[in-house]
């Protein structure tokens, strides 16, 4: 029987960024949409009067715990500054379900994805210093960096990275994070992905920026996370932020990561080292910390009158630099994406500043805020993403604004998220093999070493009792192949980007004798998946 040829899975962390996106687009839907410019539009006078604030805020109780109640999620803190003042600060639920502690303004959760605009504060401090530009080729600090495309090569600036408009496919070398694979490693081997066109593409790229962050450090001569630390932390008296894994797994008020059990409780069952990707991912922090930083953002740099990171590079971060969402109906806003942020102007002409986290693992955080208003928020959940950091920002600009949410996006987001989800997954049903299923050959037709210079050799091996696996990863991860149909087995996926079972299928030689190649239908999506036999 032929081997059944199967579409490529998206990976679900990988829609993660487009989803959000679009549902930022959404509430701020107006006719018209703003375009990309060398400057951006001048911002209209303040909206928000002092009383709207202080009802917005005078609501987030109810909003939080509502949201809370539906979503199951175990804790939240969140924090909210108004005219460079912090007006709430608060938390929610317990830091692990099942354990004593409670979440407060002083717990420390990891960010995710939240760091990219923590790492374009650190970077601006950096460019700053004069020490490397916004539009300095990488190549001059980190000569090991190679893309497919010599001339992106030579070309490829900080900015280009941290925009995700260098051409790299969405979420490149995440992959080799799931087997192990540590930071050198991955930016050594980007130079295998394909490329799309350099600077009018747009594709989420979480090794891109932490290419760029290392760029940065190398060229001030330390690492990135003593870089953050030295730039920003330290100055800013964010004393409990870091982009070390180890600093939030030895804090003591920390926050589990948790995810949803089959019977819908949550459950802290996964442990998320984010090293490897520290700049794009890797930062813990508080909401007493992201209060601070929100300070800085919205006075150009300053805190207490103190010039921490200077005005001119940290203002470049919220210039659009690339679409990311095109309009999706004639009265659609584009959305587009800064250095590290999410870039929108809703329908009153407003800046609007946003980016979410998550980790697949267990958490979802979000950060949004109305430069022009003096008004941010930050939400810190310790759940996989439902939403619930989405919608309670989502509801409350809406709250200050008009009153009261204008939808309800919490079931909006969850569907979002939802779909994401979905739409990783591989279309086959590996549960479920045809009626009319081949069999399979002799344990010895597969058994044996392949090699792939991405993502490095690839061992199957036949159990006393027949079971089939396989092994790859600088530390072996060894998975079970199950039997779906002829050539073609199955294995359960793993890790942040993990997509359920997915198909292995073996070619044999024109002899029939030995299998010569392997494909692994998940790490496909860029064609890069399969294997030949040493």
């Amino acid at each position: 029987m032929g081997v059944r040829r199967q579409a490529r899975p998206r990976r679900r962390t990988a829609l993660i960024a487009a989803a959000v996106a679009s549902l930022l687009s959404a509430s701020y839907a107006a006719s018209g949409s703003a375009a990309a410019a060398d400057a951006p539009p001048p911002q209209p006078p303040p909206q928000l009067t002092q009383a709207k604030v202080d009802d917005a805020v005078g609501a987030l109780d109810r909003i939080i715990q509502d949201g809370m109640k539906k979503t199951g999620v175990p804790g939240v803190a969140v924090a909210v500054v108004y005219k460079d003042q912090v007006v709430y600060l608060k938390g929610f639920g317990d830091r692990q379900v099942g354990e004593s502690g409670a979440v407060g303004p002083d717990t420390v959760f990891e960010l995710a994805s939240l760091s990219k605009p923590l790492a374009s504060t650190v970077v601006a401090g950096a460019v700053g210093d004069k020490t490397i530009g916004w539009d300095d080729p990488v190549t001059g600090e980190l000569p090991r960096f190679v893309l497919k495309d010599p001339w992106v090569t030579e070309h490829v600036t900080v900015a280009d990275l941290f925009s995700h408009r260098s051409g790299l496919p969405d979420h490149s070398g995440d992959l080799l994070e799931d087997l192990g694979y540590d930071r050198t490693y991955i930016l050594e081997h980007l130079k295998y992905e394909p490329l799309s066109p350099f600077r009018a593409s747009y594709a989420y790229t979480n090794f891109g920026v932490t290419a760029a962050g290392e760029a940065v450090a190398n060229a001030n001569d330390t690492t990135w996370e003593n870089l953050a630390e030295d730039t920003l932390y330290g100055p800013a008296g964010m004393n409990s932020t870091s982009s070390r894994f180890t600093d939030y797994e030895q804090a003591k008020d920390k926050a589990a990561i948790h995810v949803k059990a089959a019977d819908g409780s949550w459950e802290a069952k996964y442990v998320r080292d984010a090293d490897a990707q520290s700049p794009a991912g890797g930062a813990s922090s508080t909401a007493r910390d992201m209060a601070v930083w929100m300070r800085l953002q919205l006075a150009n740099g300053k805190l207490g009158g103190e010039q921490i990171i200077p005005a001119d590079p940290l203002e470049r971060t919220h210039l659009p630099e690339i679409v990311a969402n095109p309009p999706h109906a004639p009265a659609g806003r584009t959305g587009f994406y800064g250095l590290g942020w999410n870039v929108s102007y809703d329908d009153q002409g407003r800046l609007r500043l946003s980016h979410s986290g998550a980790f697949a693992l267990g958490t979802n955080t979000n950060v949004s805020l109305i430069p022009g208003e003096q008004l941010g928020i930050t939400v810190l959940t310790n759940g996989a993403p439902v939403g619930l950091a989405d919608s309670v920002a989502l509801d409350f600009f809406d709250t200050a604004q008009y009153g009261k949410p204008t939808t309800d996006w919490l079931t909006l987001a969850a569907q979002v998220y939802q779909q994401t989800e979905e739409a990783g997954r591989s279309p086959t049903n590996y549960t479920k093999p045809p009626e009319d299923a081949a069999d399979a050959q002799p344990d010895d037709t597969y058994t044996g070493t392949y090699d792939n210079d991405f993502y490095g050799p690839l061992t199957v091996t036949a159990a006393k009792n027949g079971e089939l696996t396989m092994s790859l990863g600088p530390k072996p991860m060894t998975f079970r192949l199950t039997h779906f149909d002829g050539d073609t087995f199955s294995f359960e996926t793993v890790g942040e980007n993990a997509t359920g079972p997915s198909g292995v299928t073996f070619k044999t030689d024109s002899d029939g004798a030995k299998a010569g190649k392997v494909t692994i239908e998940a790490f496909d999506e860029n064609g890069l998946g399969t294997f030949t036999r040493s």
